[in-house]
């Protein structure tokens, strides 16, 4: 691969990532999945076209640091993000399985 090409390959997946970024801040978790799904595999190409690749020119390699920091960057915020989510979600999780295991052992007992 020349350096344009590995250059378009981290492009795209900083584009995926600002898309990602944007379905996490409307809160569409549906979308940010498959474009989780979609960054991933945009990753697996870079992994294995990266090794087999001229090295970079400074300014391709500059380039190329601008974006991993942007990439970066976008996962930190969509992190921002999720995570509070995730433990909201963890929360009513273990608070309905908490409910569910306390009205088997007693709402049994209740009714004789």
């Amino acid at each position: 691969m020349d350096n344009q090409e590995i250059i378009s390959l981290y492009e795209a997946v900083a584009d995926t990532t600002d898309k990602m970024l944007a379905a996490a801040r409307v809160g569409d978790w549906e979308q940010l999945a498959a474009l989780e799904t979609h960054c991933s595999n945009q990753v697996e190409i870079i992994k294995q076209n990266d090794q087999q690749r001229l090295p970079l020119t400074p300014t391709a390699r500059e380039r190329k640091v601008k974006i991993i920091k942007k990439i970066l960057d976008d996962d930190r915020q969509i992190r921002d993000i999720t995570e509070p989510w995730m433990a909201q979600l963890s929360a009513m999780i273990n608070s309905a399985g908490t409910e569910r295991k306390l009205s088997q052992a007693y709402g049994a007992n209740q009714s004789g």
